[in-house]
């Protein structure tokens, strides 16, 4: 059995970190137009002391905890065997992992269930993702506190790209990153503020002649700022004809 929504499982030690970013704005919208549902699953909830412990010291010494395997195993079980099981996609969150990126969430988005473990402290018991075959990602070359802001990074990314939760897809479509250069530089009224003025282009009404201002624009963008996106492109000759001269001309300036 299949939904017409993704579900969300997220697996942590401190659920209520997520309360105020999952009751607001775009999310919010999303969980109550039916288009996502997300689970807060409490880990020490599967602990078996009385203390709920769910971590321990690392074999081989060194400073630090690491997150059992046995209540991460548990809680997992329980999510599979559930009276509706749902092929699961499970991801950890890891500084070891691969970097996440827009190309994934779309790939994310196309589930029917994630689940995001959520690492803490030094991390996950190494044995957790060899047995569950759970994909550890990163959100960037930098360390955080734990898990759980990376999973509300991800969770709002990979909304996005479902359709429905956006008010017009075409702001999914313009956004960095969807179709893999910067975005176009975006103005609102007034015309002028503090001796800037809004490029007379956008304000002509011609709209073919916009859309070829706005597609030069995100390529120079994305030349000037993030020129590692060209490596092993593969351009339309449209896009190449118009880079070479957006970087002849930088050359000259």
């Amino acid at each position: 059995m299949t939904n017409d929504y993704l579900e969300i499982d997220i697996l942590t030690i401190f659920p209520d970190m997520f309360k105020g970013p999952f009751s607001e704005s775009i999310l919010k919208k999303a969980q109550e137009k039916g288009l996502i549902k997300i689970n807060l699953i409490d880990l020490r909830d599967f602990a078996t002391d009385k203390h709920k412990t769910v971590d321990d010291y690392s074999y081989g010494g060194g400073p630090g905890m690491v997150l059992k395997p046995q209540p991460i195993w548990d809680a997992v079980k329980v999510i599979q065997e559930e009276e509706i099981p749902l092929p699961l996609k499970i991801i950890i969150t890891s500084a070891q992992g691969k970097i996440f990126n827009q190309e994934m969430a779309k790939d994310l988005s196309k589930e029917k269930r994630l689940l995001i473990i959520c690492g803490r402290y030094e991390g996950i018991d190494e044995r957790i993702p060899q047995l569950l075959d759970a994909e550890e990602v990163s959100v960037g070359n930098f360390v955080v506190s734990g898990g759980e802001l990376p999973a509300m990074l991800m969770v709002d990314v990979v909304s996005r790209m479902i359709p429905g939760v956006l008010g017009k897809e075409e702001s999914m479509v313009n956004d960095s990153f969807y179709n893999e250069y910067l975005d176009f530089p975006h103005y609102t009224r007034p015309d002028e503020f503090k001796g800037f003025k809004v490029p007379e282009i956008l304000l002509s009404g011609n709209h073919k002649e916009i859309e070829k201002w706005r597609r030069k624009q995100s390529l120079l963008r994305t030349l000037i700022r993030r020129p590692e996106i060209f490596a092993n492109k593969k351009l339309s000759k449209k896009d190449l004809d118009l880079l070479k001269k957006l970087e002849k001309k930088i050359n000259e300036n």
